[in-house]
């Protein structure tokens, strides 16, 4: 049985910072903290997004990064990073996006939880690291982390572990859907095999569904801020 432990718990209230020409409200900077916290199905106690409608949400309540993923963005950025420094809720260790699958259920804590979708990077990465090219890099590497949808909710803390409890029998892991996504775009039957997930986020339903209409929205915004 797969299990996660938390190297860190991070929150954070949405700032506004300038980028490039224009102010922005951000809530990619989370601070780690010792207390525990109850999640509740939109979020943790004293988070918050600014993008609510990229962000947050119920289908997107925890954001989740592995920790072994640190070592080679501190190669390519040549710096030292902090956890939380993807801006995620959860830092862990033991469970990567090879690992899981969408659908799978965790105890956290005294919460349950669910994964939903893959984390799909912002250009707030970019005003981040002040590297433009810094969530599409995170885009092709498939580090991408991961959310959880809140099935029942409950306080946890640092030292709470993550427990899978049940394994989807679809068996899409992140990776698989990170592939699909950015990679193999025009794999109908892997796009069809993964709309059989119920668990799967409403969003990445959405541009599933799309795509396979020929009518896919354009990532350019996501990736570089820019309409």
């Amino acid at each position: 049985m797969k299990i996660g432990e938390i190297v860190s718990l991070n929150i954070g209230k949405p700032i506004d910072v300038s980028f490039p020409s224009k102010a922005i409200a951000t809530g990619i900077f989370k601070t780690p903290v010792d207390e525990p916290l109850f999640l509740s199905s939109l979020n943790f106690t004293g988070d918050g997004q600014a993008d609510l409608v990229h962000h947050g949400g119920k289908d997107k309540a925890v954001c989740v990064y592995p920790f072994e993923h640190y070592p080679y963005w501190e190669n390519e950025l040549g710096r030292t990073l902090d956890p939380g420094a993807f801006g995620e809720n959860l830092t862990i260790r033991g469970l990567v996006e090879t690992d899981i699958c969408i659908g799978d259920i965790f105890k956290l804590g005294d919460a349950l939880v669910q994964i939903s979708q893959p984390r799909q990077p912002c250009y707030k990465l970019s005003l981040r690291y002040d590297s433009p090219d810094m969530p599409l890099k995170v885009q092709d590497t498939g580090y991408t982390g991961f959310y959880f949808r809140v099935l029942e909710e409950g306080m946890v803390s640092k030292s709470s572990r993550l427990t899978k409890i049940s394994s989807h029998p679809k068996a899409i892991t992140v990776a698989y859907a990170n592939q699909l996504m950015h990679h193999r775009k025009d794999d109908l039957e892997g796009m069809k095999r993964i709309l059989e997930v119920e668990e799967l986020s409403e969003s990445w339903r959405s541009t599933f569904l799309k795509r396979l209409e020929g009518n896919e929205g354009d990532s350019r915004e996501r990736l570089s801020g820019e309409r």
